[in-house]
Formats: C-alpha cells, sequence, structure tokens
C-alpha cells in the first residue's frame, strides 16, 4: 500500500531534495503535493488527506503553526527545518518527529520507521501541547544560517558571515564577508521576518544590508541616504524615501 505524503515548504531546493530522498528510500511513497505557504497549506488539507506531513516551520507567508489555528489535524507530522533553536523537546511529544536541514538520509530513514511503527500501534496526534510549548517560549527566534545549494552540494552560511541580501528580478542574493556571491531561495519580504532587526535593515526593495557591512553613508536628495557597503555593492544602495526615518532610527538604536 502507497503512502501518500504532502511537503509543505517553501524553498523549491529543499522540497525537491526531500521528495527525491523519500521515493529513493521507499517507492511506495506518493507525494501528493509540495506546498510553499500556511495559506495554501489550509486550503489544500481543507479538501484532502495524506497519510504523512512532512512541515517546514517557516513558510514565506508566516509560521507554519499558523495551521493548526485554522484546522484540526490529526496526520502524522514530521518537522523539518534549519532552525535549531526551537524547543526541541517539544517536537517529541506525541511521538512527532523533528528534522533538522540539512536532512540526513540516516535522520529521514529513522523517521519514516517511527511513523510506520505508530501507524501499527494506532498512534494518535495531538499537537496542542507542541503548539502550547513553543508559545511559552517568549523569546524571538531568528535566522541562523543559510543552507546554500549547488548541484549535490551543500553549504551552510552562518547569519554572522552575512553582508546584505540584494535582489534583482525574480532572484536573490546573499553577500558573504568574504565577498562570495550566493544565490538563496529566499525573497525580501521572507527575510524581513526572519532575520533580527537588530542586525538587519530592508533600505529599498533591493537592499537589506546588516549594521556591520555599513562602510560609509553620504547625504542624498530627498532625505535620503547613499550607503557603500563592504564588500562593494554593484548596485546603488540607497534608502528610499519611504524607509529613511526608520532607517535613521535604526542607526541610532
Amino acid at each position: 500500500m502507497n503512502t501518500k505524503v504532502v511537503i509543505i515548504e517553501d524553498e523549491s531546493h529543499a522540497a525537491e531534495k526531500l521528495a527525491r530522498s523519500l521515493e529513493n528510500i521507499d517507492n511506495n511513497i506518493e507525494i501528493l503535493a509540495k506546498i510553499e505557504s500556511v495559506e495554501e497549506a489550509i486550503a489544500w488539507l481543507s479538501t484532502n488527506k495524506a497519510d504523512l506531513i512532512f512541515l517546514d516551520i517557516h513558510l514565506g507567508d508566516a509560521l507554519s503553526f499558523d495551521i493548526f489555528q485554522k484546522l484540526e489535524i490529526k496526520t502524522p507530522i514530521i518537522f523539518t527545518t534549519a532552525y535549531d533553536q526551537y524547543a526541541i523537546q517539544a517536537f517529541k511529544l506525541n511521538s512527532i518527529d523533528y528534522l533538522l536541514k540539512p536532512i540526513k538520509t540516516s535522520e529521514l530513514e529513522a523517521a519514516l520507521q517511527k511513523f510506520r511503527e505508530n501507524q501499527l500501534n494506532q498512534q494518535s496526534f495531538s499537537y496542542h501541547e507542541l503548539i502550547d510549548a513553543l508559545k511559552s517560549d517568549e523569546s524571538p527566534s531568528y535566522q541562523k544560517r543559510f543552507m546554500i545549494y549547488s548541484g549535490d552540494r551543500i553549504k551552510a552560511i552562518p547569519v554572522e558571515d552575512v553582508a546584505y541580501f540584494f535582489a534583482e528580478g525574480k532572484y536573490c542574493y546573499l553577500i558573504a564577508r568574504e565577498d562570495k556571491e550566493y544565490l538563496v531561495d529566499f525573497t525580501l519580504d521572507r527575510l524581513e521576518k526572519v532575520l533580527d532587526p537588530e542586525q538587519f535593515f530592508r533600505i529599498n526593495r533591493q537592499f537589506i544590508i546588516s549594521l556591520d557591512a555599513i562602510h560609509e553613508m553620504f547625504s542624498y536628495p530627498k532625505s535620503r541616504v547613499k550607503i557603500m557597503l563592504q564588500p562593494k555593492n554593484k548596485k546603488d544602495a540607497i534608502v528610499s524615501i519611504e524607509r529613511s526615518s526608520e532607517f535613521k532610527k535604526w542607526l541610532n538604536r
């Protein structure tokens, strides 16, 4: 009998890699859908059923926990995330599993085995304790590293090594302090949600910069600020009119 799986993950590379890994481990696994947002997940889960859900914590539009506010989920879930600052023990409640990216094949196999054992034991699932445990931790959680995929290679870039992000067209690039450029599967809108606002600021539609990457600043027409970044930026980094006031407040914290 096929195991019907839905993957809820907003990074397309990660979703595709996970799907391939699952199919390589067990050819009886059927991937029903790959979903990228909370809104889309709520719509899909309202009218469809799966045997197992792989769920990333941070999605493009919100935390995936918002799904539980709208729906009563009884399907077994294996959480997948690049964030290790969450209360990991909370994810072990009620035999819920938690996999930290990049996901190791051995850990994925173990999680699937755990799922099968729960099926045999007719284990029931409730996620209320999980949500309550996470809500009790009031400290904010921000991105600690970025996973860079290049073919079969994966590189982890600590957030401390990020100078700034630059968006051009539909692509977004991470510029590291070592003056290397990496394509990331993020939008600037999503990055604003996961980066520490004490350290990063979105100056316009194209740039999110780190405070430490500012090399020089110059007054610019209409009360704006022109920023010279380190490493050097290829495009002008000019704080937009709408963000100039907040930017100056951010500098003066």
